[in-house]
């Protein structure tokens, strides 16, 4: 038998397709992915929609027709600008705080082992499966038996609270794949413990901490229930959103909206594609 006969015999032959029959299965499975993301992306369309609409009352909930006045002057209301603000600035603070503590919780769960870890990583998982209403209402209990004023550190403490488990989770799942010997070689080669996480345990990590950021930014910006309980007279931008349904809901709303969705997709989009320069380079 000659190689070329040897070889035909042992590769493997294409597998042979019935043509003319329809694949109902691949055509069923995409039409339930498209209602799916349609079902998803469709109140993100009509925020971004209605950020166009010249309302007729204080009601931005029918289509009266089309404008860019409201781009014009997003910031007309200065409440609803104050708001959106403070829920920016208490998504940084608390997000810079629930990152490092986090990170080091994930490290420290992956790397060193004692007595009770198990029980660590049960609390860990308590703050993603609890009810919010139920975590707002114990903080606001803590925090009255405690003798604080519900306000702006109120809201702080309690958004690094959940951000946390969030963190640790998000960045532990990066940490498990690290290999703690490039550590080992790092310091025999003269580099101090601080200096070989530096630089190299945190740059390895850093994808892992960075999508931990933005989910937990997007979650102290988006959260509404937990902040309730807690905020006593302080007012996000979530709350008042809810406030402003009872009495007059501005495109205004729309308009800030979509810009954080749109920066938000730009920070995005920046980012993957650094990552993937990094990765060719």
């Amino acid at each position: 038998m000659t190689l070329a006969a040897m070889e035909s015999a042992t590769s493997p032959k294409p597998a042979k397709t019935v043509r003319g029959t329809p694949r109902w299965g691949d055509l069923l499975l995409r039409a339930v992915a498209g209602l799916v993301l349609l079902y998803l992306f469709l109140p993100i369309f009509v925020i971004i929609l209605f950020s166009f609409n010249k309302p007729a009352g204080k009601f931005n909930y029918s289509w009266q027709g089309f404008t860019l006045d409201n781009w014009a002057d997003p910031f007309k209301y200065p409440a609803l600008t104050e708001a959106l603000l403070l829920s920016l600035e208490v998504a940084a603070v608390s997000t810079a705080i629930a990152l490092i503590l986090g990170t080091l919780v994930a490290i420290a769960l992956v790397r060193q082992r004692w007595r009770g870890q198990k029980a660590v990583d049960t609390f860990l998982i308590l703050p993603l499966t609890a009810p919010e209403v139920v975590m707002g209402a114990a903080l606001l209990t803590l925090f009255l038996d405690f003798g604080w004023a519900a306000g702006y550190t109120t809201i702080l403490i309690a958004h690094v609270a959940f951000e946390v488990s969030f963190i640790a989770m998000t960045v532990r799942a990066r940490v498990r794949g690290f290999d703690w010997t490039l550590e080992d070689a790092s310091m025999d080669l003269g580099a101090s413990p601080l200096r070989t996480f530096f630089k190299v345990t945190l740059p390895l990590i850093i994808p892992g901490i960075v999508a931990a950021a933005m989910l937990s930014f997007a979650l102290s910006l988006d959260d509404f229930i937990i902040t309730y309980f807690v905020s006593g007279s302080t007012v996000t931008y979530p709350l008042y959103v809810n406030a402003a349904v009872k009495a007059a809901v501005p495109p205004q709303i729309n308009v800030l909206a979509t810009a954080i969705l749109v920066i938000s997709l730009i920070l995005l989009a920046a980012g993957t594609l650094l990552r993937r320069k990094r990765f060719e380079g």
